[in-house]
């Protein structure tokens, strides 16, 4: 019998874990204040708060995607450390909105003393807006009765739907829209860890289908990549569901100067190639009518347009026809 060489072993195919198929968004939240993007003069006072370990109810309001809830987890990590699932509660106001979440979990969380240095626990209640007016003022009334060991945050993105007496009891917080610098610096931190080489043109139609909106950024860009390996800015417009600026310019452009038929034919095309509803090509016209090189007056009277057809939609009427009228009065107004 004869000895023969062991064949080399075969490379292993690498498994996907449960991180590789993590909303990039969860993925790349900052755990740490300083990390957070955008919203500094909010960043400072919350930091001073876990200095000091005390703070007061708190009220973050703002649009969706803009770092409220992320500000409210490097929160709770700053302050709790290991600590932080015992003592740190979050809630979704939009899927529990009734008065039994506040007589139930909120008052059973509230009511027990934390198990660690700092002398208060915190219960976050996400999309607070979306709380029924009766749990609103049981809310009020359990805020101040367990004030001495809970601090309550409320997020929403409509802070005039929360009752008066709430929004008296908590420090308001503002957080502003993020800047496409902002935006630029998330896109580019998520790339640099997940070896993804963006030309400018993809990064910038990233940054312009985000709107602001961190979540929408990360998630489109996600999308785009499990499409292909390399992500071209047409795959970031068709993961978006969204007309590419350029398209929607000319169709714009072609109607101002009067070739309605022209216009009217890009129009169908546009929804037809990517799905669009009739007011997502509303606000895409929108966007492109106000950079237009044409006089003031001109984009005065093209914007009150966009406005009453957008009434009319909104309130039942026909799309394709009520595009097509904006398309016959944009080329009525070009040649005025």
């Amino acid at each position: 019998m004869t000895l023969t060489e062991p064949e080399p072993a075969k490379a292993q195919k690498k498994e996907k874990t449960k991180a590789d198929y993590e909303p990039w968004i969860e993925k790349y939240r900052p755990k740490k204040l300083s990390e957070v993007v955008g919203q500094e003069h909010i960043v400072a006072r919350l930091d001073s708060y876990v200095q000091a370990k005390e703070m007061p109810h708190m009220l973050f309001a703002g649009r969706a995607g803009i770092g409220k809830t992320t500000c409210v987890l490097a929160l709770a990590h700053e302050l709790y450390g290991e600590a932080y699932k015992e003592c740190f509660l979050e809630l979704n106001a939009s899927d529990e909105r009734g008065i039994d979440i506040v007589r139930g979990k909120i008052k059973d969380f509230a009511r027990s003393i934390p198990l660690a240095s700092v002398p208060f626990k915190i219960i976050f209640l996400d999309e607070a807006d979306a709380l029924t007016a009766e749990a609103q003022q049981a809310l009020r009334r359990t805020m101040e009765r367990y004030s001495e060991n809970t601090r309550f945050i409320l997020s929403c993105n409509y802070s005039s739907r929360v009752i008066e007496p709430i929004q008296s009891r908590c420090a308001v917080f503002r957080f502003l829209p993020l800047s496409d610098e902002h935006i630029g610096k998330i896109v580019d931190n998520i790339s640099k860890h997940e070896n993804i080489h963006l030309e400018k043109d993809v990064r910038d139609a990233v940054v312009a289908v985000s709107e602001g909106d961190a979540r929408k950024a990360a998630n489109v860009l996600q999308g785009a990549c499990s499409l292909s390996a390399k992500v071209t800015a047409q795959s970031i417009f068709k993961v978006a569901s969204r007309a590419t600026p350029k398209e929607v310019a000319a169709m714009v452009a072609t109607a101002i100067k009067g070739d309605f038929s022209t216009a009217r034919k890009t129009l169908w095309e546009i929804m037809g190639k990517y799905g669009l509803a009739g007011e997502d090509v509303l606000i895409s016209i929108y966007r492109e009518v106000t950079g237009l090189p044409i006089p003031d007056e001109q984009k005065v009277a093209l914007v009150d347009k966009i406005g009453e057809y957008d009434f009319r939609m909104v309130m039942g009427a026909d799309e394709t026809i009520q595009l097509e009228a904006l398309l016959a009065q944009m080329s009525l107004i070009g040649k005025k």
